[in-house]
């Protein structure tokens, strides 16, 4: 629906990129709409599937996540495993924040939070490693964080 986005819709999305939580009133008055012209955009917007969702961002850190590590893995047995079950099982592992299936030297890239390095290395050697399929894993341990998710209008 590329389309039929024009700069007010890029901006509307800007301004819900930096702070999902605005209602359409505090929406239209940072671009320039009435409460009921931003609201029936965001509606257009929500409807074609552009925004799927707003999310809270939470600070790891303050409850109590002080480590993050970006897991790469490369699967045993490609040809006989069942990736859905796989991606299943990883996904139900709390801590494991993304779950990417990507091409190149690892079949999946995974984001996980943990308390401490110990506790990365639990959730490793009880959660992922006991995961059927499983081949070769590269830990990068995230030390600091300078871009997140950035808008792309």
């Amino acid at each position: 629906m590329t389309d039929g986005i024009d700069e007010t819709d890029r901006a509307i999305l800007r301004v819900l990129m930096a702070d999902g939580g605005l209602n359409a009133k505090e929406v239209g008055t940072r671009v320039g709409l009435s409460q009921p012209a931003a609201w029936r955009r965001i509606r257009r917007l929500e409807e074609s599937g552009i925004i799927r969702g707003r999310q809270i961002v939470l600070d790891r850190e303050k409850l109590g996540f002080g480590v993050v590590v970006f897991l790469g893995l490369r699967l045993a047995v490609k040809g006989r495993l069942d990736l859905a079950a796989f991606e299943r099982a990883v996904q139900a592992i709390p801590e494991v924040q993304l779950v990417q299936h990507v091409l190149g030297v690892y079949d999946y890239r995974l984001k996980i939070v943990a308390r401490d390095l110990p506790d990365f290395e639990r959730i490793l050697r009880r959660r992922i490693m006991t995961l059927p399929g499983i081949g070769a894993v590269e830990s990068n341990v995230m030390l600091t964080e300078e871009k997140s998710a950035a808008p792309l209008i």
